[in-house]
């Protein structure tokens, strides 16, 4: 299975010219221009071929293995050695409730409830909200975070010992907290999270 989109399997990439010509056939506006047409078709095709699929680890494991048990299992192999980053989008494959919370799950448009799922629709497939940053190649970022949602990460540590953690956090608001868990046991409590300006304007908090 594989297809345009996030919620496949196998995710063909598109491009910027080939979306131009799916709203143009969608709209019947904007008519983009023959080369532009043709470059873009073929870069898809390209893109459509086996090894060059983007493979959704956790559309798979939601299809096979979450509807029979609520074990949740790394996303990445997180390994902790000298200075580390573990990305927040990279938390752990799992049902909502085990390897995260969020509010809003799914899109239930079939069944009359309201919901969206992941509002960024990119990087992965599940209730997290995840938005790509534009002013990096590839890097995304959690967004539309609400009270009381979080997310779960199982790291791995070379060798035994007391390390320090710090986060790089973007906030639009003044009255943002965080609290940090290690093995359920809380390590920072509602801790302020300052306005940065802008969800891009990140900021280490120590």
């Amino acid at each position: 299975m594989k297809k345009l989109g996030i919620n496949n399997p196998m995710e063909i990439r598109s491009n910027l010219n080939y979306d131009d010509v799916a709203r143009y056939l969608n709209t019947g506006r904007n008519k983009p221009n023959e080369s532009n047409t043709y470059s873009g078709t073929l870069e898809l095709a390209t893109y459509a071929k086996l090894e060059n699929t983007i493979i959704h680890h956790d559309v798979i494991d939601a299809i096979f293995r979450q509807p029979h048990t609520s074990v949740t299992k790394p996303f990445k192999a997180n390994r902790i050695g000298n200075g580390p980053v573990i990305n927040a989008v990279d938390y752990d494959l799992g049902r909502n409730g085990s390897a995260y919370f969020d509010t809003d799950t799914a899109d239930y448009h079939t069944s009359g409830k309201p919901g969206v799922g992941n509002k960024g629709h990119v990087y992965r497939n599940d209730g997290v909200d995840i938005s790509k940053d534009s002013t990096k190649y590839e890097s995304y970022y959690v967004d539309h975070i609400e009270t009381n949602e979080w997310t779960q990460y199982t790291i791995q540590v070379k060798i035994p010992g007391v390390y320090s953690l710090s986060l790089k956090v973007a906030s639009a608001t003044d009255d943002a907290k965080l609290s940090v868990l290690v093995n359920n046991i809380t390590q920072a409590k509602e801790v302020a999270v300052p306005n940065t300006g802008g969800l891009k304007n990140g900021r280490l908090l120590l």
